[in-house]
């Protein structure tokens, strides 16, 4: 077997990978916020009777809200690595244009 697609193999087979514990992050991350929203809406009946205590309320807010945010930014730098063989289309629609724009100059000058 030819040594650059050995690499090639391996290289596809390790992107593979990622992406998919990339999708099992997004799953955790999904599951737990979903969980941590009902517990704040007491769906679940875990704070049966409810509690009074302000301090309390603005704890379980912080660690809701919070935990989502800022989980949500460590998934979202997760996904940027993961997916960023998608923007190099970007990149290399930057190139095609200024490379169009500049032999659209040339032809008005001639």
């Amino acid at each position: 077997m030819d040594p650059r697609k050995s690499e090639a193999y391996e290289r596809a087979i390790k992107k593979v990978e990622d992406i998919k514990k990339f999708y099992k992050h997004l799953r955790v991350y999904l599951v737990v916020n979903v969980i941590l929203f009902l517990i704040k809406v007491n769906i679940l009946g875990l704070l049966d009777g409810g509690v009074d205590d302000l301090h309390f309320d603005r704890w379980l807010d912080l660690n809701v809200y919070g935990t989502a945010f800022l989980w949500g930014i460590g998934l979202l730098l997760h996904g940027l690595y993961v997916f960023q063989y998608k923007f190099k289309f970007l990149k290399n629609w930057e190139t095609r244009k200024v490379k169009k724009i500049l032999e659209d100059q040339d032809k008005t000058h001639d």
